[in-house]
């Protein structure tokens, strides 16, 4: 038997399961992030690479500035309890046919509105992300495989220039990146962008060559977009950056010369 815990968030809640089932179960996988490694400066970021400082026991309030770390402090609970027997995946953003965040989905829509469409960026920048159902597989297969210690759940790398094509974007119009963060857009307006020397860049630099010897497959790329796009097709979309402020940053680029 084995615990697959995707929901532990706090020291509180991940200590209480680990107690609970130390001699219950023969293998304990928890599912932290990549985030728990913090601003990285050295790339690829492997395994080994130095984590953020764990939280105190009594954090309960999960956020951007907690998450990581709280992510790093459940670790440790997990190792602690389990040793060889603890599994540690640490996943990339996420995406996969029906998923619910507005990151993928974000730019499938407003490609299929079709038009001059904000691409942030120079072309150059990168992102990564694992398709759901990747990691999915890797997490039975490393349950029955008997694997142990930690894994970086990554997908390809490659550039927004190639994302653009692969959405089918019509008319992409480039902004730099010192324009974007001047107009106070984030990762949040725009989901899955990070500029390539920014906060966080290091993030979409991760290497999956433990977890790819380890069993994991990659689904095609193009088949992920695909698929998410089947699976949202009718559905409603609230774009994470309005048509009208997009347009407008648009019309601000071309004003002031590319």
């Amino acid at each position: 038997d084995a615990c697959i815990d995707v929901s532990g968030y706090t020291p509180r809640q991940v200590r209480a399961s680990a107690e609970a089932l130390h001699d219950r179960v023969g293998r304990y996988l928890y599912v932290s992030a990549v985030m728990s490694y913090g601003d990285a400066t050295q790339r690829p970021v492997t395994e080994d690479h130095p984590q953020l400082p764990p939280a105190a026991d009594d954090v309960t309030e999960v956020d951007g500035q907690t998450y990581g770390p709280l992510k790093v402090a459940n670790e440790a609970i997990v190792r602690a309890h389990f040793g060889e027997r603890a599994v540690l995946l640490r996943p990339q953003i996420v995406v996969g046919p029906h998923d619910p965040t507005n990151r993928l989905t974000h730019w499938l829509h407003r490609a299929s509105l079709g038009g001059d469409m904000l691409a942030p960026g120079d072309g150059s920048d990168h992102l990564q992300y694992i398709d759901v159902r990747d990691l999915a597989r890797f997490v039975v297969g490393a349950i029955e495989r008997g694997l142990s210690g930690p894994f970086n759940m990554a997908g390809p790398r490659f550039t927004w220039s190639r994302f653009m094509q692969l959405i089918g974007a019509e008319r992409p119009v480039w902004v730099g990146a010192d324009r974007l963060q001047a107009a106070g857009l984030t990762f949040v307006e725009l989901p899955m962008y990070r500029p390539e020397r920014g906060w966080l860049a290091g993030l979409m630099e991760v290497s999956a060559e433990r977890a790819l010897a380890s069993g994991l497959v990659w689904t095609d790329t193009e088949a992920t977009i695909a698929d998410v796009r089947d699976s949202r097709a009718g559905r409603p979309v609230e774009l994470a950056l309005s048509l009208e402020r997009e347009a407008a940053l648009i019309a601000a680029v071309r004003r002031r010369g590319g």
